[in-house]
């Protein structure tokens, strides 16, 4: 697999304060543009390049980011023949977006509507939201964009109701992109996630991708997918043999002393002692 990795402002000449980044790799009959949005959520979003026509995914929600994604689209000089909103909604106009089966009422109504409310507040007019029809994709089922080959499975079972996505077979998209770092309070809300997220990384190394991806962290490799696997292995032990939420930071951090994202541990702890 060859990767190329590109500048947007060395690409396209948006202005001097394009701040996005692009990783494109190549795959077997369809390309994967990943662009790194540097905003302050530390969103992913995804073009999937086949022969004749692109497949957008988790586009940007803020509107700078917004604009040097859509420009780096149109310089592909294919047409936009699909738009997935899987974990992120984001700035997709009045187009229709595919999202999992459930995920509608979860925008509309659920607690990911209460989160855009809150970004709402935060954010205001930065934001970017889509204004199309939401058609719900079955879980299972493969279906076919652009030639290239999706699949909805589910995701974690204690996040949104939302999908892990297989990509022509080589790419697996989460939410969380697999890290060697601590996982955070966002990741694992409470220690019933635990046990969701094991079985997530199960499901996802069982697909046999090349490339995982998520909608927080980018690309990353099936040896990322296998550290995310053992390290939420050990965390549910050090949980389970500490008896407070400092013994287990303690715990964690012996275990893994030099792995970067120490200072997210006590936020975790608290989830997971609640």
């Amino acid at each position: 697999m060859k990767q190329i990795f590109l500048l947007i402002m060395a690409t396209i000449s948006i202005n001097a304060l394009a701040k996005g980044e692009v990783k494109v790799s190549e795959l077997d009959n369809f390309k994967l543009h990943t662009y790194y949005s540097n905003d302050v959520m530390g969103d992913a979003s995804y073009i999937v390049e086949g022969k004749d026509g692109l497949v957008v995914m988790e586009a940007p929600l803020f509107k700078d980011g917004a604009a040097e994604f859509d420009a780096y689209t149109a310089a592909l000089n294919k047409p936009v023949v699909a738009r997935i909103a899987d974990y992120h909604i984001g700035a997709t106009g009045d187009n229709d977006i595919i999202v999992a089966r459930g995920m509608k009422h979860e925008i509309e109504h659920g607690g990911y509507a209460a989160m855009i409310a809150g970004f709402k507040q935060n954010f205001g007019d930065a934001m970017v939201l889509p204004t199309g029809r939401k058609i719900e994709q079955d879980f299972d089922k493969d279906f076919e964009l652009a030639g290239v080959t999706f699949h909805f499975s589910h995701g974690a079972t204690t996040d949104f109701p939302a999908a892990s996505v297989t990509i022509g077979g080589k790419v697996y998209l989460t939410h969380w992109a697999p890290a060697k770092a601590h996982m955070n309070g966002l990741q694992l809300p409470n220690v019933a996630a635990i046990d969701a997220e094991i079985a997530q990384a199960k499901q996802a190394l069982a697909a046999g991708c090349d490339l995982y991806a998520g909608c927080h962290g980018g690309l990353a490799t099936p040896a990322d997918m296998q550290f995310k696997l053992e390290y939420l292995t050990t965390l549910k032990q050090l949980r389970a043999s500490s008896a407070t939420p400092e013994a287990f930071v303690a715990a964690v951090t012996a275990a893994y002393p030099s792995l970067p994202g120490a200072d997210a541990l006590p936020a975790l702890a608290t989830n997971l002692y609640k």
